[in-house]
């Protein structure tokens, strides 16, 4: 349930609020005065704040603005007498929630407190949501479920749902494309924490300076274009699930920093020496050998002990190549449902050449050739001739500008919108899909990218070399 903070120097007043919240299974917090109230605020968040208007040490409009110096959201409820009811008109102008005339009847108190918990609730939810869409800090997005129920996935799932079940920092290991933000959602789904929020952060994709702040928060003022206080994703998270895609590639400060919330629990935003308690399970994810990195003095060694707890090693794609069909036609299904096209479906043949290949980008890979072989093919069919160009053999490494050019059909040529000699390049189809999705997404890169499997700045890179070789549009 919810965390409210109660504060009023009188002790019968404080205590018949505080055991009729508790009765109705709120988490409550007393405070004798305004300064005790400020000393548990600096020490963990509340979800809303209840307080006499009058107190000796420190009247409620100046406990109102030291409030906003922790949080700038939080409801705050008034308890006047009838003769400062102009004093807490004049709070709510300044921010406060509401306010209730004394004497007050339980029902009246439930309700204000009722609809301040729930502008909380909104708060936060539009704070996660706006989180959570930062193309910055999400991590890769895969966007399928949790597919197969061969006897190795049985087994995995079942190892997920036992670690699910705890509360312990959860370490993911696995090659690039093999499904791990996949299985740290699984996680979440299966805790206890399944209705509370789940925010995941790459953190390849920032600067150290801009993680920090995206991590922990800042105040206003802490630097340069810092005008407002801004709450980060462990306070966000609170309650939930944090995922941090990629540890290995932070720098030694964050580590440092990092090391102290899995320790302690606690943290301080960026420009603030006040440490604030936080309740998040975290779960990294990462492509390395940490270990080597440990020793290799690029990562902490107790760090990595802290993140180790529960550790989940991602199966790559050809260990589990039984659940390749069930894979394949799913994501044929999602890419029909988003393109609004009926489903295709791979022949015997192309399924027998997907299951020998090793598949270097794992399900990623498999995701993009799924969407290519979608979009390139003409028929309600998948040929084994069409996707054969796509699978690089791993024991035979070449660039794929080296690869030999394959002869497409009339139809595949009409559909893709070229004029050629009857041959493309594998980089010539990769980039017609790449600028096909471009144009079915208006130009947006973000949505193109995520449909594509690949970062936003693969996805960039590759536009400024073909239009530094004028062989794309200017406007893509």
């Amino acid at each position: 349930m919810s965390r409210i903070l109660i504060v009023d120097d009188k002790e019968m007043m404080r205590d018949s609020v505080a055991t009729m919240l508790s009765r109705k299974g709120h988490t409550v917090t007393v405070a004798t005065g305004a300064q005790a109230a400020l000393a548990k605020l600096a020490e963990r968040g509340f979800d809303t704040l209840i307080t006499d208007l009058q107190m000796p040490d420190m009247d409620g409009l100046a406990l109102l603005t030291e409030v906003r110096r922790y949080d700038e959201q939080l409801p705050i409820l008034f308890m006047t007498a009838y003769g400062t009811v102009k004093t807490a008109v004049e709070a709510l102008k300044n921010g406060a929630f509401d306010y209730l005339t004394k004497p007050f009847s339980g029902d009246e108190l439930l309700l204000a407190v009722g609809r301040a918990l729930e502008h909380r609730r909104l708060i936060k939810e539009n704070q996660v949501l706006r989180a959570a869409a930062n193309p910055a800090g999400r991590g890769g997005g895969q966007q399928h479920r949790m597919i197969g129920d061969g006897e190795c996935m049985k087994a995995f799932k079942c190892g997920l749902a036992r670690i699910a079940d705890s509360h312990g920092t959860v370490l993911i290991s696995g090659e690039s494309g093999s499904g791990k933000e996949v299985a740290a959602r699984r996680i979440h789904e299966l805790s206890p924490r399944a209705s509370m929020p789940f925010l995941a952060i790459n953190c390849a994709a920032l600067a150290t300076s801009l993680l920090e702040s995206e991590l922990f928060g800042h105040e206003k003022g802490a630097f340069t274009g810092a005008d407002r206080l801004r709450k980060g994703r462990f306070e966000i998270a609170d309650g939930g699930t944090l995922l941090l895609d990629e540890i290995s590639e932070i720098a030694p400060a964050i580590q440092a920093k990092l090391l102290r919330v899995l320790q302690e629990r606690t943290f301080e935003r960026v420009g603030c020496s006040r440490s604030r308690a936080v309740d998040v399970r975290v779960i990294a994810t990462t492509n390395r050998d940490l270990p080597a990195e440990v020793a290799r003095g690029t990562f902490r060694q107790d760090l990595f002990f802290r993140l180790n707890v529960l550790p989940v090693l991602m199966p790559p794609l050809r260990q589990i190549v039984e659940e390749l069909d069930k894979l394949a036609t799913h994501l044929l299904e999602q890419v029909a449902a988003r393109e609004g096209r009926p489903v295709k479906a791979f022949e015997p043949a192309a399924l027998d050449l997907m299951r020998a290949y090793p598949w270097p980008g794992n399900v990623r890979e498999l995701q993009n050739v799924c969407e290519r072989a979608a979009v390139l093919t003409a028929d309600d069919r998948i040929s084994a001739t069409l996707i054969q160009p796509w699978l690089q053999s791993r024991a035979h490494p070449r660039p794929a500008a080296m690869i030999e050019a394959q002869p497409l059909s009339s139809d595949l040529q009409a559909e893709l919108g070229v004029v050629c000699d009857g041959a493309l390049t594998l980089e010539d189809v990769e980039r017609e899909a790449i600028v096909a999705t471009l144009k079915r997404n208006h130009g947006h890169r973000q949505r193109s990218a995520a449909a594509l499997g690949i970062g936003v700045r693969t996805l960039g890179l590759k536009l400024k070399k073909w239009k530094e070789q004028q062989i794309v549009s200017e406007s893509l």
